[in-house]
Order: structure tokens, then sequence, then C-alpha cells
């Protein structure tokens, strides 16, 4: 029995989407470890849009491939809106994409989260920023957490290629 972890209508739009406008996507991610590419690597056809994406979980190497700005990302533990939009908007660059997404935060709690559970996430389209927030699940198994931010992000960038 085949289970579908994430929604294959809204993944179908967004492929349908990107042919139709000839545009590609690119992922960055930590707190979801690989799930948004995967998401995506599930779609049919998914070479046609998806460049790819890279999973990157400390400083270093956010900073290596994504450009990540050190200072500030070691004052917050590499979790804040202004880390995900620079995974965003790099990675755009870094696969050669018109779209690109970055995600970052907790599945668990950990003392540098003050023990909460949330993500940052970010889109953006060529150069720059269309939507940008804040996730906070209201689930407790961290991956139950991770699937939670993977869906809402899948529901974001449809939502936002919608208004194009």
């Amino acid at each position: 029995m085949k289970m579908d972890l994430f929604d294959n209508a809204i993944l179908k739009k967004i492929h349908h989407f990107m042919l139709n406008n000839e545009q590609t996507l690119a992922v960055a991610e930590s707190v979801t470890a690989g799930l948004v590419q995967l998401s995506f690597a599930q779609t049919e056809m998914a070479s046609d849009f998806f460049q790819g994406g890279i999973t990157v979980y400390n400083i270093g190497q956010k900073y290596k491939h994504l450009q990540v700005e050190p200072i500030h990302a070691l004052q917050c533990n590499c979790v804040s809106l202004r880390v995900t939009v620079e995974m965003a908007l790099h990675v755009r660059s870094l696969f050669n994409s018109e779209w690109g997404i970055g995600i970052t935060g907790y599945a668990t709690p950990v003392p540098e989260s003050k023990n909460k559970i949330f993500a940052y996430y970010a889109i953006a389209n060529e150069k720059k920023l269309v939507a940008k927030g804040k996730l906070i699940p209201n689930k407790k198994d961290p991956f139950e957490v991770q699937l939670y931010y993977t869906r809402a992000i899948i529901k974001l960038l449809n939502k936002n290629l919608n208004k194009k």
C-alpha cells in the first residue's frame, strides 16, 4: 500500500505552472532534512522543473554554499528570517533557477530555541523575495513536525505562483 506524504494535486499544479512558464525551482533546507526536495522529486517528470537542492545544517555549510552572513548566523544559531531569506535567494543562484525556497528552524525543542518548535521560510523569484514568515506546528513528533513544514511550504509556493 502506497501512502502519499505530500499533496500530489498541489505538486501537479506547481509542475504545470513551472512548465507553462518555462521556470525552474531549487530548494535550500535544514530543519526539513531533505523532505522538501523529496516532495518535488516525487512529482512526475520532476527534472522538467526541479533543479535540485541542498540540505545544510550548520553555519559552515550555510556560509560556504549559500553565502549566509556568518556573524548574524552565529548570533541566532542559523535560525532567523534573515538566514532563511539568504538561503532562498542564494540557492536560486547556486542552481541557476528562477525560484528558490529556504527553510530553517527546529523540529524538536532545544535550549537554543528556548525549547520552542518553529521554522522560518522564504520563497524567492528571480532576485526578489515573494514570501517569508514563521511556521509554528501543533505537533510534537519530530517527523510529523518536518512533514508539517514541508506540506506548508508546498502550499505557500503554490499560493505565490498563483499571484504571478
